[in-house]
Parts: structure tokens; sequence; C-alpha cells
């Protein structure tokens, strides 16, 4: 008998089957019982940095020096062009993969899967307590018994969406670009290490410094403020086309000053990492990355989501303990 069919099997009377709610609140009280008796069995605390939408060559061309003391910067690639389905992977355990050839991807997620005894400092992690969750967060909390915790910037990942799961604190900051506050805001415990995952906003459009006035901001028809005006130009079930305020769709030049905005996001990131290095405690391993990459102008294209290009999936990666 499998995994599955130990946490869901039928009850032994065909005419009568368990409704799939009480089999749910079967496993939610098996896990919460496990959660009593276990202790902690991570020995570091454990951050992952999600720079949203910062592409690879963006960040390289920031010449950022403070990351590096983690390791050495990768070219890696997201599982997804957005924010949110790439932190649902993210938060599955699959971070931006290296793309090996030759190479079973079965093969790739044990090796990649058994890297999180390092980040944890946990022996014999074994995927076969991750399921039949598949979730981090879960895993890290009912069976390593840690602290989670997650500051999100972008609003497509607010506290009411499924991803806010066994998260002992999930906090949508109150503006979008301020990672200064997300490092201000860590707490640490001795009797239980700490998990973090950090959505920072900073390298998102319109890559905005904290305290740049709201009306030097570059502005893009149809992208800037979509999520609070999505509904706007939708009458009766239908798409009312506007016009673009006077703008060509793609400005090659504006796009290259967007371009360098996220540039100089990273190099003022970099800064707010030393802070980072130089809050947490010795026993904390580090995660870098970015959830996907950004298009400007490439072969006509602007932003990330519904693209399939190289740059919208091409992110940089690097991790590793301080001291």
């Amino acid at each position: 008998m499998g995994i599955f069919d130990r946490i869901f099997k039928r009850e032994a009377s065909m005419t009568s089957p368990r409704p799939v709610e009480a089999r749910q609140d079967a496993v939610a009280r098996t896990i919460q019982s496990v959660a009593l008796k276990a202790q902690p069995q991570g020995t570091n605390n454990y951050i992952i940095v999600i720079l949203d939408s910062c592409r690879y060559d963006a960040f390289m061309a920031a010449a950022p020096k403070t990351v590096r003391a983690l390791g050495e910067v990768q070219r890696c690639w997201s599982y997804a062009s957005w924010t949110a389905p790439s932190h649902y992977n993210l938060l599955m355990g699959l971070l931006p993969h290296s793309s090996p050839k030759q190479v079973y991807a079965s093969e790739y997620y044990k090796q990649d899967f058994l890297k999180f005894q390092e980040r944890l400092g946990a022996e014999k992690v074994e995927f076969k307590s991750f399921v039949p969750q598949l979730f981090l967060p879960t895993f890290l909390k009912w069976k390593l018994g840690y602290r989670t915790h997650a500051m999100v910037s972008l609003p497509v990942l607010n506290p009411a969406t499924l991803i806010n799961k066994d998260f002992d604190t999930f906090i949508l900051m109150p503006t979008h670009n301020d990672m200064a506050a997300m490092v201000d805001r860590l707490t640490f415990s001795e009797d239980r290490p700490s998990f973090y995952v950090l959505n920072v906003g900073e390298t998102h459009y319109p890559y905005v410094l904290p305290g740049e006035p709201s009306d030097e901001w570059p502005k893009i028809h149809g992208v800037h403020g979509v999520f609070k005006h999505f509904d706007d130009g939708m009458v009766g079930g239908k798409l009312i086309e506007t016009e673009a305020d006077g703008d060509r769709f793609f400005d090659q030049d504006k796009l290259d000053l967007l371009r360098e905005r996220q540039v100089n996001a990273v190099r003022y990131l970099d800064g707010i990492f030393e802070r980072l290095f130089d809050s947490v405690p010795p026993n904390t391993y580090i995660t870098i990355t970015a959830d996907h990459g950004e298009l400007f102008g490439e072969e006509g294209y602007f932003g990330h989501g519904p693209i399939n290009h190289e740059k919208v999936y091409e992110v940089p990666f690097v991790e590793g303990q301080l001291r």
C-alpha cells in the first residue's frame, strides 16, 4: 500500500464512501497530531529571497558585490513566466534549474531535493516525508519543526490566495518596494529554526526605489496599475479598445530606460543585502533568485507572462551560508 493510499484509504463499506471533505479533515488531523510531537530537526534558519521579475543579465550588469559572499552567481531558469505560478513552484521546493543535458528529469529532481539537507542543516531529508502535500512550508513546519513566515510585495500573492498555507505569518507589505522594511521585521528564536520567503518588489515594474515620488514613476499604458484597474475598459462583458495615450506601443528608448531602472534597483538592493547579512544569526542559509525574467523590447516583447522567450525564464541564482 502506497503512502497516498494509507492517508486516503477508503471506508470498508463501498455503499457509503467517505466524503472528500471528511478525508481531508482526517489528513489535517493527522498532520496536526504529528506537528504537536515534532521536534526541530534542522539546524539552519533558511531564507529565500525572490527578486520579482529580475532577469539574469540585468542582475549581472549591476555588478552586485555583497551577494557574492554567498557564492558564485549562476544563470538558471525559472519554471514559470510570471509571479504566482513561479512562487507556487518555488514553494514546492522547485528552485530555478540549470537545464542540464543528457539527464533524466527524475535524477535532477533527486539531486535538487537532496540539496535541502545542506540548506536546512538536516540529515536524511526524505521525499516520502514531503508527500502528499508537496509544499515546502508544510514540510518545514509540521515535519521539521520550523517557524514559517512570508513577506510579499506583489498583490497577486496576497494572504487571501491559496499560496498562504501553513505559514505562521504571511504579510503583504504596505508598499511594493521596500525590502529594507522586510529586513527590519525579521526575527529568529533559539528554540526553533525559522523559514522566510521574501518577495522583493523593487525589481518589478515600475522598478521604483523607496522614497521616489510617484509622479516620477514610469508609466506604460496597459501595464501601470494593471492589478487595481484590471476591469477598466471592460463593459458589458466586452473589451473596449482605447487609445494608448498617444504613445507608440513600444518605444525602445523608453524600454532601454526601464531596463536601466531594473539594473539600478539591483545596485540599490545590494546595500540592503548587506543589512540582511549583518542581521541574521550565524546558522542561516540564504538563497537569492528571481521568480522569472523580463523582456525590454527583444523581438517585440515587453514584460513577462504570456511570453515564450528565454529572457523571461532566465534568472540569477546564488546561495550559501555566510558563517
